[in-house]
Formats: structure tokens, sequence, C-alpha cells
């Protein structure tokens, strides 16, 4: 059973950086496809990007596509977020996520299997 742990989040000013990181443990990091996707009160869990398992492929939300990077070590067994340019409206619970490998990385969030607990972002005005 994969186990992922996000890190990273925090308290940043409109228009900063932040990377955010998912460690996975429990099975091949790399036979899986890894997501990121985020959550803010009241609303519904948002994609934000992916990787396929060979990260030959990736994928990302329209709100974040420009401004974010998603990047995978399978030697490290690690997914990272960077983000670029951060807005208000971007502050929200960021959560990881496996699911099975795939070409296609997929925005459904029913189509993944595992997830963290999540990391905090919070962007001030």
């Amino acid at each position: 059973q994969p186990q992922l742990e996000e890190s990273g989040g925090g308290l940043v000013q409109a228009g900063e950086s932040l990377r955010i990181s998912c460690a996975k443990s429990g099975g091949a990091f790399s036979s899986y496809n890894m997501a990121w996707f985020r959550q803010a009160p009241g609303k519904e869990r948002e994609f934000v990007a992916g990787s396929n398992w060979q990260h030959s492929n990736t994928n990302y939300g329209g709100p974040v596509e420009g401004r974010f990077t998603v990047s995978r070590d399978n030697v490290k067994n690690t997914l990272d977020l960077h983000m670029n340019n951060l807005k208000p409206e971007d502050t929200a619970t960021y959560l990881c996520a496996a699911a099975v490998p795939q070409v296609e990385v997929h925005t459904d969030a029913s189509r993944y299997d595992h997830w963290g607990q999540g990391t905090q972002v919070t962007v001030l005005s």
C-alpha cells in the first residue's frame, strides 16, 4: 500500500514562488502516475498538474498552466510542484495522488487510488 506525504506548504505574498514536494513510500514510485490536486474550503477538488509514470507526458489545469511546473524523481521517489507568480486564488490545500500507470495523465480525481493528507498553501494579496 503506497503512502504519500506532502511537504513545503506555507504562507507567501502574491507574485512569489513556492515549491511543494510529495514523497512516496511503499511500492515502486516509477510504477505510478502521479498528480497534484488542490481543494479550497467550499470548493470541489481541482486537478493542478500531473506526470505519467515515465514522465513522458505531463498535464496542467487551466488556471495554473504557464505558472506551475511538475517534476518527478524516480530515484528519490518524489514529485515536486514548482509554483511561480502565485495568486490569492491559488490558496488551497494541495494533495498528492497516485494512480495506476497509463500514458494519459487523468484530471479526474476518481482515477487516483492513493492520496496524501495535503499541505496548505496560502497566498496573500
